[in-house]
């Protein structure tokens, strides 16, 4: 798959193609049936498709500060728009002046004089053009004129309905399982592994702290089972079963910051300081509670692993684990 960076990289001889265009956070079910059937239809047409997504996110620029908090980082989008069966994907960096581009200059600049498009496929409630005057109506009719056809594909699967708007409310609610069934994969978090109060190293459970983006959702505090993951030239494709806190460590003096914390079941032998590793979220374990003493939050801790192995061991096989780091 081509990966563009700005519309200036698309190639000047690219032929004509099917074009899908949306922020597509969170490459949720809804989004794949829209980029699937952009790239069946290129099929079809013996054309190549192309998935034009933006970032930052519109709103941010438009309306600084009220953005969502991202389903995915832009990384991972790319990777997941890349899984899909899409022949390129161009990421166009969203600004202000852009976001004041006409809807006819918009679709002539985007989408006929870079993209060639014979067919552009979109969400049915796909806004464009400044202030989002442009809607599907506007743009078949500009399909008219610049020679190509326009369709919009509601956002459902199974029937229902998927927004992101829905997927962030049950990630704020902890309800991370609901999450995965609309993402159609479990929720993942991303971060590079920093060094934090290493209590639990002391405890017998050496934790992975994520220094997370900003912006990036973050289910609700509690301990989740799930998997902690790793694509560096140290680890290459590495995942392994793990337990996830979030919360502030309620139990201990000073407590107040907000982490990501996962430790990788039985594994005290990695080094993980300076990677970059995400944490996918499989299932709620419970609440983070404040603990009288130090011992019972460890009896908990040790409840927590085994909850948490039992729920990773409902999973796949997964790649053999990397040897000992020293």
């Amino acid at each position: 798959m081509r990966r563009w960076h700005g519309l200036e990289e698309v190639p000047a001889d690219w032929g004509r193609s099917v074009v899908t265009i949306g922020v597509f956070d969170g490459v949720h079910r809804g989004h794949q049936r829209i980029v699937g059937a952009a790239a069946e239809e290129a099929r079809r047409r013996g054309l190549r498709s192309v998935v034009i997504t933006f970032d930052p996110h519109p709103d941010e620029v438009v309306r600084p500060g009220t953005h969502p908090p991202l389903l995915a980082t832009t990384g991972r989008r790319i990777e997941l728009l890349e899984g899909l069966g899409t022949d390129a994907v161009v990421v166009v960096r969203f600004t202000l002046e852009l976001s004041k581009t006409p809807p006819d200059e918009f679709v002539q600049r985007v989408l006929v004089d870079r993209l060639h498009a014979a067919h552009v496929i979109v969400g049915e409630d796909f806004r464009f053009g400044h202030k989002a005057k442009g809607d599907i109506a506007l743009l078949q009719e500009l399909g008219g004129k610049y020679d190509f056809t326009a369709e919009g594909v509601p956002l459902v699967a199974n029937g229902g309905t998927i927004s992101s708007t829905y997927i962030r409310e049950r990630l704020e609610a902890g309800a991370v399982e609901s999450a995965a069934e609309a993402l159609g994969r479990p929720h993942r978090v991303e971060g590079v592994v920093v060094r934090g109060h290493r209590r639990g190293r002391a405890l017998g459970f050496p934790t992975a702290n994520l220094e997370t983006q900003p912006h990036t959702q973050i289910p609700a505090d509690g301990v989740y089972g799930g998997w902690l993951v790793c694509d560096s030239d140290r680890y290459p494709g590495f995942r392994w079963p793990a337990a996830i806190s979030i919360g502030t460590n309620p139990t201990f003096e000073g407590a107040g910051e907000r982490t990501v914390e996962a430790y990788a079941l039985d594994r005290d032998d990695l080094d993980l300081y300076g990677e970059h590793m995400g944490v996918d979220f499989t299932a709620r374990i419970r609440d983070t509670l404040k603990f009288d003493s130090i011992e019972a939050l460890v009896e908990e801790m040790h409840r927590d692993v085994d909850r948490a192995r039992e729920i990773t061991a409902e999973q796949p096989e997964q790649p053999d684990q990397p040897e000992a780091s020293g």
